[in-house]
């Protein structure tokens, strides 16, 4: 028990490092966004841990790499709550993708390709759907004075929905694709 534990300890950390190294390297990140918000791999890792250790793992890696942004100076904040739902939490909820780990996991013993690629999508979109939700609403309720005249709701929709849909796609590509042909990075370990 106390190896599971660790182990689940060190693929956190060491997946939540990647995320951060994954947004951090230029070529790896496209930042074109003028108040934050990017089209990277960052968030695969966080998937992938979500997927493998399930909701807690997920919260978890999803949690640490939302404080990492803020600590390393990568977070682009105006207002404490405003950094907090697009940070932390923001992050975090993408780890809510975990809730389909099981059903990941079983399609892939049971090799069930079209089954698993779809429970990955949901997942994956679970996680984004709820990304957004937090960036939008920081958006909305911090983001009204940089934008004279425009309708802030529709503004933080677009701004959001810019960079979260093609992200969403990177992602649900790169998951399916990883576990395809790994199949057994989703069940060692556990």
């Amino acid at each position: 028990m106390e190896t599971k534990r660790t182990l689940f300890l060190i693929e956190v950390a060491i997946f939540t490092a990647l995320a951060l190294v994954l947004d951090v390297i230029p070529f790896l990140s496209f930042k074109v966004w003028a108040q934050g918000g990017s089209v990277s791999f960052a968030m695969i890792p966080i998937f992938i841990v979500a997927f493998r250790w399930g909701v807690k793992g997920g919260l978890l890696s999803g949690f640490l790499y939302g404080i990492l942004q803020i600590a390393i100076g990568e977070a682009w904040i105006m207002h404490p709550a405003q950094g907090a739902l697009d940070y932390p939490v923001a992050f975090t909820v993408l780890g809510l993708a975990g809730l389909f780990a099981p059903a990941v996991q079983a399609a892939i013993k049971r090799g069930n390709t079209g089954r698993f690629i779809g429970f990955v999508a949901i997942g994956v979109l679970i996680g984004i759907i709820l990304r957004f939700v937090a960036h939008y609403l920081a958006g909305v309720i911090f983001f009204e004075s940089l934008i004279d005249g425009m309708n802030i709701w529709m503004y933080s929709l677009v701004y959001n929905g810019s960079y979260l849909l093609p992200s969403f796609i990177i992602n649900v590509v790169a998951v399916s694709l990883l576990f395809y042909k790994r199949p057994k990075l989703i069940v060692s370990g556990k």
